[in-house]
């Protein structure tokens, strides 16, 4: 993993760097696995109560690895010995878990995204809660510039974001758009000239938040894409049921009295 990705841990905060900064973070298969490695790794402890995803170098990531597309071209698998015609990973296949993994992590995740994020790591830094863009970014939904379509999740994910109309043209053509237009769509969640530091710091405002009412918070608006009204009512009934009177609840009421940091269980 620590070949192609890096990361660190304080105060609950997680923050992983793509770090392949010759090839400009392309994905290849290496990638793939060191991404998913690292995000289940992350979704298994407790402690991270947020995640920042950014890419080392000039770039967030510049998608697929040229030397993978001219070998798909060629007729070779995308992945070696990786079936994408199974769902190996709940509802999605492997290429898929790289991009709607960081949608089932329990936390909210935060993009960071600079010079550019083509194809595939257009689709991940679609896969995060919010997006930080730097001016000057870059993005295509770039696919069918390579006879192919966009397939690790971004046909579900954009139409959430941006009007039909604008995710149809994107894709059809292929075209590259700036950050600017990025944020006017509904991609960007705000522009910032360091979008790291800008990430970095949402991040520790969430961390310091209840990490039950936060993971409740982000299980409620990951159904409410999905579901019918009366699901999702029932939903937000359920979990603050839960929340009401536990200990963290208890904590955020006596630290705001108190005008003190508060102290998460984080049981």
């Amino acid at each position: 993993m620590e070949n192609r990705v890096r990361l660190t841990v304080e105060d609950g905060v997680a923050h992983l760097r793509l770090n392949r900064p010759d090839k400009m973070n392309a994905l290849d298969p290496a990638m793939f696995e060191a991404i998913i490695e690292a995000g289940t790794q992350l979704g298994a402890r407790r402690e991270i109560r947020t995640v920042v995803l950014s890419g080392e170098g000039r770039a967030f990531c510049a998608g697929l690895d040229l030397d993978r597309l001219i070998a798909t071209s060629n007729g070779d698998p995308l992945i070696p010995s990786v079936d994408l015609t199974r769902r190996s990973h709940g509802i999605a296949n492997y290429a898929q878990h790289l991009v709607w993994l960081w949608r089932e992590l329990p936390v909210p995740v935060i993009a960071a995204v600079h010079g550019v994020a083509f194809g595939g790591g257009f689709q991940l830094a679609l896969g995060a809660d919010l997006r930080f863009l730097a001016p000057g970014t870059k993005l295509a939904v770039i696919e069918t510039k390579w006879g192919l379509v966009p397939d690790m999740c971004g046909t579900q994910l954009m139409r959430h974001l941006a009007r039909e109309d604008v995710v149809r043209e994107l894709t059809y053509t292929g075209r590259v758009f700036s950050a600017e237009e990025a944020l006017a769509y509904g991609f960007a969640t705000r522009l910032a000239d360091d979008p790291v530091a800008a990430a970095l710091a949402t991040a520790r405002e969430i961390a310091g938040r209840s990490p039950d009412a936060i993971r409740a918070a982000k299980r409620l608006l990951n159904l409410s894409a999905t579901c019918d009204l009366a699901t999702g009512l029932a939903a937000e009934t359920a979990e603050q049921a839960t929340l009401l009177g536990a200990p963290n609840h208890g904590e955020a009421v006596r630290s705001n009295l108190e005008n003190r940091a508060p102290r998460w269980s984080l049981a």
